[in-house]
């Protein structure tokens, strides 16, 4: 080949189109916003993760029962024991340092040896007391003060015999009580079923009184 002579020139293959240059490969475009939204993204599933790891392993110090606690029985210091859990506060756990609030107080119900001591398991007191009774009477909004009574009411139980149109008794005797609770009828019926507590000598007569279906009750006054 002559030096300076051009460079022959390849043969075009008959339907073979051109051939060009090569094209260089696309350069991929980084968008900062996007790997920052990632970053963030992965460092928030680990925070998350972190969290619910350190929520179900963190314990806290509550007051449970050594031994079964009936119903009714005064609780002493020797009949709980600290442990520590996991604390769902839906349970309404006793905390550790509130022992002294809870000695001396009454089992609102059955607590079994190894179960944590929650609040809605202690009362001060029980209902009833000793020397009381409750006594459920069955009574239309006739024979009370409709809407009226509420738990904690002083009322009197009036008994009240005699067939329809006889005067009443001018006197009658009435026997004192205080409203436990009142639980309106959800079948239909035109009664609601109010507690009374009484005392234990004349809770016989209250329930008889009641079975005839005889009885009103009067509201007193509730200020001391």
């Amino acid at each position: 080949m002559t030096q300076g002579a051009p460079a022959p020139s390849r043969r075009q293959t008959p339907g073979q189109p051109a051939a060009g240059p090569i094209a260089p490969p696309p350069k991929l475009r980084r968008r900062p916003a996007l790997v920052v939204a990632s970053i963030a993204a992965v460092l928030l599933g680990a925070l998350v993760s972190v969290w619910l790891y350190t929520s179900s392993s963190v314990t806290e110090p509550v007051l449970a029962t050594r031994v079964t606690i009936e119903r009714g029985q005064q609780i002493t210091s020797g009949d709980l024991v600290t442990v520590r859990i996991s604390v769902d506060p839906a349970l309404h756990p006793v905390a550790a340092a509130d022992l002294a609030k809870v000695v001396g107080k009454r089992a609102a119900l059955d607590m079994p040896a190894g179960g944590v001591v929650t609040s809605d398991a202690m009362a001060d007191s029980l209902t009833p007391p000793a020397g009381k009774s409750v006594v459920g009477l069955a009574l239309t909004s006739a024979m009370m003060p409709s809407g009226q009574l509420r738990p904690g009411d002083n009322v009197r139980v009036v008994y009240t015999p005699g067939a329809s149109g006889d005067l009443p008794v001018v006197d009658p005797e009435t026997i004192a009580a205080q409203v436990v609770s009142v639980v309106t009828s959800t079948t239909g019926s035109a009664a609601s079923v109010v507690n009374l507590q009484v005392d234990s000598s004349k809770a016989a007569l209250v329930a008889a009184a009641a079975a005839t279906g005889k009885v009103a009750l009067i509201l007193d006054s509730q200020e001391h």
